[in-house]
C-alpha cells in the first residue's frame, strides 16, 4: 500500500479525499445534533437523515453525468460549492435568523451535491492506478474515510458540547477549499469523446442520457448484480432507523459526547475492517461474507440490549468490522469486472437501488422513537445485518462465489458492449 503513496496522482486523490471526509465528518455530526437539540423532538432528526438521505437514494441519476463530465472538473466544482453553501448556517446564526426549516433547507442541496463528489472519486481511481491495485487502493480510500471519521466523529461531540455546533461549520468551509485545492492538482488521462452530452442539441443530450441510465439499469438487473441489492435494502433500512434514533439513543447514554463516541465506534470497526478487505479477498468470499454478517447482527443487537456506554461502544464498533471489510471488498471486485466507461453508472446504480430504504428508515425511526425506547429499536436494528447473512446463505450465486482473484464479469454473468471505432461489440 505505501508503493500506491508513491504514485503522485493517488497521492492527491488520496489526501483530497481525506480533507473532503473531514469536512463531512463535523458536518454531519454538527448538523444532526443542532436539529436534534433546536427541534427537542426526534422526528425532526428523523426528518433530517431523511432530508441528507434521500439524495443518496436518486444517485442513478447522476451516474451517467458521472461518466460523462469530465473528473477533475466535478471533483473541484462540488468541493468549491459546499465551502460557499456550508457557511449559510452560521451567517444566518449571526444575523439572528437561523430555524430549523432553513437547516432543512440546506442540508438536501449539500447532500446532493455530496452525491456528485463520491463517485467521480471511485470513478477516478481505476484512471490513476493499476486494476492489481484496486483493491489495495479501495482499502486506503475506506482508510480515508473511516480513519478521518474516527478522530473527527469523536472531535466534533467534544467541539458541539464546548463551543457549539456553528463554529464547526466554519471549519467545515475550510476544509472544502483545501479539498478542492488538492483536487485541482490531480493529472488525469481520459477519453475526451465520452465526456460531454451534445451542448447544441438539448433533445439529443436528453436522449443520450436517458440511453445511459438505461444501460446502467440493465447491465445491473440483467446479471447477478441485482442480488446484492435484496439484502441490502433491509440492511439499510435498519441502518436508516439506527443513524435517526442515535442522537436519543446517546441521549439516554450520556450526551452529545456519547454520540460523537458512537459514530467513532462505527467508524473504528469500519476502518479495521477495511484494512482487513484485501486479506478477506483470498478466502472464498461468499462463505467469508456469510460468517462476516453474523457476526455484524450479534454485535450490533448486543449493543443495544445491553445499554453500557463502554459496553455498547465496543460492540456498535465491532459490528462494523465485519461490515467494513465485505464493502471493500465488493469495491475492488465491480471496478475490475465493470468497464471504467460504465462504472460511475452501475455503482450509482447498485448505490441507489440499495439505500434507498435508509430514507425511509430514517423516517420510520425518527417516528417509533417517539413511541418505544430508543434502546429497544437499536436492539431490533441488528437483525437487519442478519437478514443480509440470510439472504447470502440461501442465494445459491453468492454462497458459491470463489475468491476474490478469481472473480470475473462471467461470474456474475455481466453483459456489456464496448464501443470500438463506432462499432458496438458485446462483451
Amino acid at each position: 500500500m505505501i508503493s500506491l503513496l508513491k504514485n503522485k496522482n493517488f497521492f492527491v486523490l488520496f489526501f483530497g479525499r481525506i480533507i473532503t471526509n473531514i469536512g463531512d465528518s463535523l458536518y454531519y455530526v454538527a448538523s444532526m445534533w443542532l436539529v436534534h437539540s433546536i427541534g427537542n423532538n426526534p422526528f425532526y432528526t428523523g426528518l433530517a437523515g431523511f432530508l441528507i438521505l434521500l439524495p443518496k437514494a436518486l444517485q442513478f441519476l447522476v451516474g451517467p453525468l458521472v461518466d460523462k463530465w469530465k473528473t477533475k472538473k466535478v471533483l473541484v466544482i462540488t468541493q468549491i460549492s459546499q465551502s460557499i453553501l456550508i457557511l449559510v448556517i452560521p451567517v444566518a446564526y449571526y444575523f439572528d435568523f437561523l430555524s430549523i426549516q432553513l437547516i432543512l433547507i440546506m442540508m438536501p442541496i449539500i447532500a446532493i451535491i455530496e452525491e456528485f463528489a463520491y463517485p467521480t472519486q471511485t470513478k477516478a481511481l481505476p484512471l490513476i492506478i493499476k486494476k492489481t491495485d484496486l483493491v489495495k487502493g479501495n482499502s486506503l480510500f475506506a482508510f480515508a474515510y473511516q480513519g478521518v471519521d474516527i478522530v473527527f466523529n469523536a472531535l466534533s461531540g467534544v467541539i458541539v458540547a464546548i463551543f457549539g455546533a456553528i463554529t464547526i461549520y466554519f471549519i467545515d468551509s475550510v476544509t472544502f477549499a483545501l479539498a478542492a485545492l488538492f483536487f485541482s492538482l490531480i493529472k488525469l488521462k481520459e477519453n475526451t469523446a465520452q465526456n460531454n452530452y451534445p451542448r447544441k442539441n438539448i433533445k439529443l443530450s436528453i436522449v443520450e442520457y436517458g440511453r445511459d441510465l438505461k444501460e446502467g439499469i440493465y447491465l445491473v438487473f440483467k446479471s447477478l448484480l441485482w442480488v446484492f441489492l435484496i439484502g441490502s435494502f433491509v440492511a439499510n433500512l435498519a441502518i436508516g432507523i439506527t443513524m435517526a434514533i442515535l442522537p436519543d439513543f446517546s441521549e439516554e447514554l450520556g450526551g452529545v459526547e456519547m454520540y460523537g463516541i458512537l459514530l467513532t465506534a462505527l467508524s473504528t470497526g469500519s476502518l479495521t475492517g477495511a484494512l482487513l478487505g484485501p486479506i478477506l479477498g483470498k478466502y472464498k468470499v461468499g462463505k467469508v461474507s456469510i460468517i462476516c454478517f453474523t457476526l455484524g447482527a450479534v454485535s450490533w443487537s448486543l449493543s443495544g440490549w445491553l445499554s453500557s456506554p463502554i459496553i455498547s461502544t465496543i460492540l456498535f464498533g465491532l459490528a462494523w468490522i465485519p461490515i467494513g471489510a465485505v464493502n471493500v471488498l465488493f469495491a475492488g471486485i465491480s471496478q475490475s469486472i465493470v468497464p471504467n466507461r460504465l462504472l460511475g453508472r452501475v455503482n450509482s446504480v447498485m448505490y441507489s437501488f440499495s439505500i434507498m430504504a435508509m430514507p425511509v428508515g430514517s423516517l420510520l425511526g425518527g417516528y417509533l422513537c417517539t413511541i418505544f425506547d430508543s434502546a429497544l429499536i437499536f436492539t431490533c436494528t441488528g437483525l437487519g445485518i442478519a437478514f443480509i447473512a440470510l439472504t447470502w446463505f440461501f442465494q445459491h450465486n453468492l454462497r458459491s462465489l470463489p475468491m476474490a482473484n478469481d472473480i470475473n464479469a462471467y461470474t456474475f454473468k455481466i453483459t456489456y458492449y464496448e464501443q470500438k471505432n463506432d462499432v458496438a461489440t458485446e462483451k
